[in-house]
């Protein structure tokens, strides 16, 4: 059976900041589906709400799983949601999992702090863009930097998503995951606070830290992330060599 990855992009971006991901994938013959959330990208003109990103989250794994085995990645805010599917009651139907740059629980002062900075960003010339871009400019690869930021950037759906994610249990999804899973933070991401809890939580789950890197490690490292993309395809893989076959 093949193999389908599902990627959930961050807060602000889009499907867009995958590209050397999907490229990487596709020269490989793996399917990728890099999914657009509400209010970001081409639904920019939509509302987000946790419940639409979920869904949108599980229409795109059941349409994959319909096929193929399913390898669900998940970044920053993207990751954080990614958590509370993969670890829903329902036990989607995934085979493994990468939740990079979200070993954090978005709550209480942390969550205040980012969110009142995120709003006086918002309230300089250009909504604080220029600053970004600059930003950018210095951290991201040729191979990166156009398409991190092709989708447009949500500025309004940033605050409501942020508050959204207050809401979530991320500690008893963490416990219900039950495919192999990997923790990928780079070496000087903020939110690296929990990743310790985050990887004891989960039975089958393994912590990479990518040096040299920030927040941004799938766009800052891209090469590096895509071979930690091969890590898992290949354990998947493994996993369904030894599998018992049906008769």
């Amino acid at each position: 059976m093949a193999t389908t990855v599902v990627m959930v992009h961050g807060i602000r971006t889009s499907a867009t900041m995958w590209r050397a991901q999907v490229h990487h994938l596709e020269d490989r013959g793996v399917t990728a589906v890099a999914l657009d959330l509400p209010g970001h990208g081409t639904r920019m003109a939509e509302e987000f709400t946790l419940d639409g990103a979920l869904a949108t989250i599980d229409a795109a794994v059941r349409d994959a799983a319909a096929r193929d085995r399913v390898l669900l990645v998940g970044h920053s805010m993207g990751g954080l949601l990614s958590i509370a599917y993969a670890g829903s009651e329902d036990r989607p139907p995934i085979d493994a999992f990468i939740a990079a740059s979200c070993t954090a629980i978005p709550r209480g002062l942390a969550l205040q702090t980012y969110r009142t900075l995120a709003r006086g960003f918002d309230r300089l010339p250009g909504r604080g863009a220029p600053i970004a871009e600059w930003v950018l400019d210095r951290t991201l690869p040729p191979e990166t930097r156009a398409d991190f930021g092709a989708g447009g950037y949500a500025y309004d759906a940033q605050d409501t998503a942020l508050r959204s994610l207050s809401v979530l249990d991320l500690l008893a999804a963490l416990r219900r995951i039950e495919v192999p899973t990997w923790f990928i933070n780079g070496q000087f991401d903020q939110l690296r606070v929990n990743e310790g809890l985050f990887t004891s939580l989960v039975p089958d789950a393994e912590l990479i830290v990518v040096p040299r890197t920030s927040h941004l490690v799938t766009a800052m490292r891209p090469r590096v992330f895509n071979a930690l993309l091969d890590l898992a395809l290949a354990r998947m893989d493994a996993e369904a060599e030894r599998a018992p076959s049906v008769s």
